[in-house]
């Protein structure tokens, strides 16, 4: 694939083009930079792409008996050729960070104290209430008799951090349960 004409521009700059002059190529590569490479031997490597926003960064997912070894960027990628912002080079820790939070506080109603319970729970817990909720909002008709199938039993807002693709998707999900009151703050 030929390079952007912009791309080779950039090459032709003094202090780009001519940075494997300063030592700034694999000439630089220290001893140790150059043995990482054997960390990678035997690893399963699958090709996946950047949660964290739009960009759609490549990542390079190493695993080890499905067990995760190491992210990085994926340098056949158009996008970001093979470099990561400190988000997307510090994104294993979404699974592996161990201050992870993996129990959630939660207050009954009418009590006075919070309590710590296990995020499965939360979560079951959060789809019975939408599961109720949508049931028990449910119209086949509006008052005029049409049929509408849908639900006024819950809504939904995303904010102002989830992307495009991620509200496309909730929209998707909100839609397909029933819900017609659906909006996000992604444009600003």
């Amino acid at each position: 694939m030929a390079r952007p004409r912009s791309f080779q521009r950039l090459r032709e700059l003094p202090l780009v083009g001519r940075a494997a002059d300063w030592g700034m190529g694999p000439v630089a590569a220290s001893k140790a930079t150059r043995e990482a490479g054997s960390r990678i031997a035997g690893l399963k490597a699958t090709e996946s792409v950047c949660p964290y926003c739009a960009v759609g960064c490549g990542q390079v997912v190493y695993t080890r008996d499905g067990e995760l070894v190491d992210i990085e960027g994926n340098p056949r990628s158009p996008i970001n050729q093979g470099t990561l912002c400190p988000k997307g080079a510090a994104s294993r820790q979404l699974v592996q960070q161990p201050n992870r939070l993996t129990r959630v506080k939660y207050r009954a109603p009418h009590a006075t104290e919070w309590e710590e319970i296990p995020l499965e729970r939360a979560m079951d817990m959060i789809a019975e209430r939408v599961i109720a909720a949508r049931e028990a909002g449910w119209e086949d008709h509006d008052d005029e008799g049409r049929r509408v199938d849908r639900t006024m039993g819950f809504a939904h807002l995303g904010g102002a951090t989830l992307d495009n693709e991620e509200n496309y998707l909730i929209k998707k999900l909100w839609t397909a349960m029933g819900a017609i009151q659906i909006e996000n703050q992604a444009r600003i």
